[in-house]
C-alpha cells in the first residue's frame, strides 16, 4: 500500500495538535468511527456496516490521525471498473483544516491514476459539494428521495481523472 504522507495544517479554531498520518484504517478504530459518525450524519452508519466495508478486500478504507486519536475516516468500495465514494467524515471541531482533502489525495494515490469515481451527496452538503468540485467531480444526475430520514434527493457526481483536479 503507498505511503499517504504527512501534513500539518494551520490554525483555525480548534486545530490539529500534530502532523496528520493517513494510513489504513482498521476494526480496533471503530470506536471511535462510530463516535465520529454519529456526530456528522442524521442517519449514521451501524457498526455492522464498517464492519462489512473493512472486510471487502477490494476496498480503500483510511484513517487519518493526530496525537490526540482519529481525526478522521474515509470508505470507498471498488464495484468492476468505479471506485464508490461511500463515506468520508472528520469529527466536527476539527472540520475545514484540510483533513477530508488529506485522505481523498490518500485515496487518489492508493486508487491509481486510472481509477475512475462516483458518489452521493446531498442535495444541501454545499461544503462536501464545494470539496469534490475541487477535486474534478461533476454532478451527473440525482437520485430522488434517496435519504431516507427527510427525502432529500443526493446529488451524483463523477471524476473519471483526478490528475485534473485542482485542489
Amino acid at each position: 500500500m503507498p505511503r499517504f504522507g504527512v501534513s500539518e495544517f494551520a490554525d483555525s479554531g480548534t486545530a490539529v495538535e500534530s502532523p496528520l498520518r493517513v494510513r489504513r484504517l482498521t476494526y480496533s478504530d471503530l470506536p471511535s468511527v462510530l463516535a465520529i459518525e454519529r456526530r456528522s450524519f442524521p442517519t449514521p452508519w451501524s457498526l455492522a456496516m464498517f464492519v462489512l466495508e473493512l472486510s471487502k478486500p477490494s476496498g480503500i478504507c483510511l484513517a487519518a490521525t493526530a496525537d490526540r486519536g482519529l481525526a478522521g475516516y474515509l470508505i470507498c468500495s471498488r464495484y468492476a471498473d468505479v471506485w464508490h465514494l461511500m463515506n468520508v467524515a472528520v469529527t466536527p471541531d476539527l472540520r475545514r483544516q484540510g483533513i477530508a482533502t488529506t485522505m481523498m489525495q490518500g485515496l487518489f494515490d492508493a486508487a491509481g491514476p486510472d481509477a475512475r469515481y462516483t458518489l452521493e451527496v446531498r442535495t444541501s452538503n454545499d461544503e462536501a459539494i464545494t470539496m469534490y468540485r475541487r477535486f474534478g467531480f461533476r454532478p451527473a444526475g440525482r437520485h430522488r428521495r434517496y435519504y431516507h430520514d427527510n427525502g432529500e434527493d443526493a446529488l451524483i457526481m463523477w471524476l473519471d481523472s483526478p490528475a485534473t483536479a485542482s485542489v
